[in-house]
């Protein structure tokens, strides 16, 4: 063989080497299991599997109108799909350099000879040009456009739950708003009963200006409240159109009175969390990119080898393809190296060193920043938990005692401070009892967003069985005043 048909089967065999070095992802110190859940077992990459339609767990119709919408006509979300898009071309252009490039061409020329005439050439051909990637830089840069992508639909995935989320909370928040409404129309029908008793016996010379005056200004607190939660509705309407991307003008949430169910939910093992969650993926696609890149940099320290091969056909006067000469040649095989450039190249190796460094510390501490969501999470739910049952004690003891203290007022053993103070207490329990009612949905919904989404019972057989706090118990709102 000869030497220069060996140099370039060697380097044809050497081709694509890395220079990137391993892979070694930053090891993160876990617990055996959440403090508040489940045990922990090794965590495989899961990101790009379906987070479920966990929404429907709520069950609630329009909720899962709404977020069907989202998914046709969101802004964000198309937004995240285009990143997708450009992210996925990149890495096929990236990836396009691992191949041969192949230009076709033709050309024409004429020619005056010295006898006074002319002679013509025409030709045509190919010419093939094929870098090999003996250093790996190629296939390097390949890698890192691929790990882009792979990131991009890991943001996708975030956008999406973040997007849904986003939706289930404002819906929540605006059915708190109609609960809330609800309990103020059923108490001012309470409080206008207790009015027209005073201003009778007010006309009947028992009840002083005072009682009528502090009846007065219960009621017109209560209308003031109920004006404030009309502005408040509407912000949180107007604040669903603009997520599924509708025009606030066009867009309308009738009332209910009734809060969606609770779900019941297991909170899923830590290995679940770092398959699913969409931050811990991109984190980790970032990562992967940035080792590639490394490599990358370090193949410009070598040479650079290209291999051209061309080839055609070449006849004189017009008639191309009549009588042609047919050609082609192997070659040249090209070599380039940089024999200074001030320390650029090797500043960028550093550079790149560095960059993943930092991403690798931020991985460290996305995977330790999706556990502590996740435990904060499960001790609000377990804590809110705990907080409804004694809230729905005091709104009842609240509102016992406001009958108490009309009935009393009646009998002429109480004044109506006492009725007034008592009205105050059982509708701010009332309101409380509310509040933490949505409260416990919110948190819900916060708990399937650390876990990365829904999930499916099937995948936890061995799991505990899920917290009562997180267990779907619908409770009606205690009875406010007087019937």
């Amino acid at each position: 063989m000869r030497r220069a048909d060996f140099v370039l089967v060697a380097a044809l065999a050497l081709g694509g080497c890395a220079t990137a070095p391993p892979l070694s992802r930053p090891v993160v110190p876990v617990g055996d299991q959440f403090k508040h859940g489940a045990a922990w077992k090794a965590a495989q990459p899961g990101d790009h599997l379906p987070r479920g339609e966990w929404w429907r767990d709520f069950g609630d119709p329009l909720l899962d109108e709404l977020i069907a919408r989202a998914n046709a006509d969101a802004p964000t979300l198309a937004a995240a799909v285009a990143r997708l898009d450009r992210a996925a071309a990149q890495a096929r252009a990236a990836n396009a350099g691992r191949y041969p490039s192949l230009d076709a061409r033709a050309s024409t020329l004429r020619e005056d000879d010295p006898a006074g005439g002319s002679v013509g050439r025409t030709g045509a051909g190919a010419a093939l040009s094929y870098e090999i990637d003996l250093w790996g830089r190629v296939r390097s840069a390949a890698i890192a456009s691929e790990a882009d992508a792979a990131a991009a639909i890991a943001d996708l995935e975030s956008v999406r739950l973040t997007l849904h989320a986003a939706i289930a909370e404002s819906y929540f928040s605006l059915r708190a708003i109609d609960a809330e409404e609800a309990l103020l129309r059923h108490t001012a029908e309470a409080y206008e009963r207790a009015d027209r008793l005073i201003r009778t016996r007010y006309d009947g010379g028992i009840a002083s200006g005072v009682d009528v005056s502090r009846s007065a200004a219960q009621l017109a607190r209560l209308q003031a409240r109920e004006e404030t939660l009309a502005g408040e509705r509407a912000a949180a309407e107007n604040a669903i159109s603009v997520l599924i991307g509708s025009p606030p003008s066009s867009f309308t949430v009738h009332r209910g009175a009734e809060l969606p169910g609770l779900p019941a939910m297991t909170p899923g093992l830590p290995s679940s969390l770092l398959e699913r969650r969409a931050d811990v993926a991109r984190a980790e696609r970032r990562l992967e990119a940035a080792n590639a890149r490394i490599g990358a940099a370090r193949a410009a320290l070598f040479p650079t080898l290209t291999l051209g091969l061309d080839g055609g056909v070449q006849a004189g006067g017009t008639a191309l393809f009549g009588a042609p000469a047919a050609f082609w040649a192997l070659g040249p095989l090209t070599a380039a190296l940089n024999l200074f450039d001030g320390g650029r190249r090797r500043a960028q190796i550093d550079v790149r060193e560095a960059e993943y460094r930092e991403l690798a510390a931020g991985y460290r501490e996305t995977v330790l920043n999706a556990f502590r969501e996740v435990e904060d999470s499960l001790a609000r739910a377990t804590a809110l938990s705990r907080q409804e049952q004694a809230l729905a004690l005091a709104a009842r003891a609240a509102g016992r005692s406001e009958e108490l203290a009309l009935d009393r007022y009646r009998d002429g053993a109480a004044d109506y401070l006492e009725v007034v103070t008592a009205q105050t207490a059982a509708l701010e329990a009332q309101q409380a009892y509310l509040q933490v009612q949505f409260e416990r949905r919110r948190e819900a919904v916060t708990l399937i967003r650390a876990l990365g989404g829904g999930w499916h019972e099937t995948a936890l057989e061995d799991a505990p069985q899920a917290d009562p706090a997180l267990r779907r118990e619908p409770m009606p709102v205690p009875p406010s005043g007087p019937n």
